[in-house]
């Protein structure tokens, strides 16, 4: 009787030792940390990867949140776990590319050096928004860049916090249009989109998920994606990297095992990430949670995608001269 396809993919593999040996991949179960308190995208994301993973592998995944700051919490345990196969984690656009390059101090691991890049796994673009009470005529990019040309700094835009994605994608949708506007900063995304639709900030960027509603009940209203090219749930909304090349931006969660995980464990763990992110049941939630799939989806496109993002955001960070402690 031959085995079954599902069999072939769920036996163990076969891990070369530096000593010429060879031990069985997975024996035991495997961890997978995230670093965000339950309950968020991320960590559904990485739920559902879990469940692939632990169905593929044949042995348990189970899943450690390990939130706090920022997510460098979560993310340093996984940079200081042994490299053997055994844990593996979410990594993203705040602890790797933006807090290495906007603090005074430096983290406590590598932003790129200290992990082994498996797949990008989500991408969360964001929306250039307005109030339109306090600028009803402003309908598109151009007005808006028209608008704060015609009055520098008089236009108020917020933030989710200093330093934090929301802030960084409008300083350089501002050094890309030559324009400059008075940042507010607010504690986080919840007070950020009360003060928008109040009127006590005129401009924003915020993610589609938690904005849908108020654009469709015209409370607020969208000029642009940060995408790099336009959303399918918003075909008529152009990508900011249409008229100002360059200032595309949006978060991103991908799949990180230590530095020094072996090549052949990366690789099959690669490739069933790829199998996950093909399903049809996660495009479906992908698409539930206004989440777009990755194009950075085998380790070596990963690794050169974080080292891109690394630099881009140190670039950015000492152009605005945005520090924090």
């Amino acid at each position: 009787m031959h085995p079954s396809r599902r069999t072939l993919l769920a036996a163990p593999l076969l891990v070369p030792l530096a000593a010429g040996a060879q031990e069985a991949w997975p024996s035991r179960g495997l961890r997978l940390i995230v670093p965000f308190p339950p309950g968020g995208a991320a960590d559904l994301v990485g739920r559902m990867l879990a469940a692939h993973l632990q169905a593929a592998l044949g042995r348990p995944v189970v899943v450690e949140n390990r939130g706090g700051a920022g997510s460098a919490i979560g993310v340093d345990a996984l940079a200081k776990s042994a490299p053997d196969g055994y844990t593996i984690g979410l990594i993203n656009i705040a602890a790797n590319a933006i807090l290495p390059a906007i603090r005074r101090l430096p983290p406590p691991y590598r932003p790129v050096e200290d992990f082994a890049p498996i797949s990008n796994l989500a991408v969360t673009p964001a929306l250039l928004l307005v109030n339109p009470q306090r600028l009803p005529e402003v309908r598109s990019v151009a007005d808006l860049v028209a608008a704060a040309r015609a009055r520098p700094e008089a236009i108020n835009f917020g933030s989710s916090g200093v330093g934090s994605s929301l802030h960084l994608g409008m300083e350089l949708f501002m050094q890309k249009a030559g324009v400059r506007m008075t940042h507010v900063p607010f504690a986080g995304g919840g007070p950020l989109l009360q003060a928008l639709t109040a009127g006590t900030i005129e401009v924003s960027l915020d993610v589609a998920a938690t904005t849908a509603q108020l654009i469709r009940e015209g409370r607020i209203r969208a000029l642009a994606t940060t995408a790099p090219r336009r959303l399918p749930d918003y075909p008529d909304l152009p990508a900011l990297a249409e008229t100002y090349p360059g200032a595309e931006l949006a978060s991103w969660h991908g799949l990180a095992a230590p530095a020094g995980t072996p090549a052949p464990i990366l690789g099959r763990l690669a490739m069933e990430t790829q199998r996950f992110l093909a399903l049809p049941e996660t495009q479906e939630r992908y698409r539930t949670l206004f989440l777009e799939m990755p194009q950075q989806t085998d380790p070596a496109a990963f690794a050169a995608f974080m080292r891109r993002e690394a630099e881009a955001f140190r670039e950015l960070a000492r152009a605005a001269n945005i520090v924090v402690e």
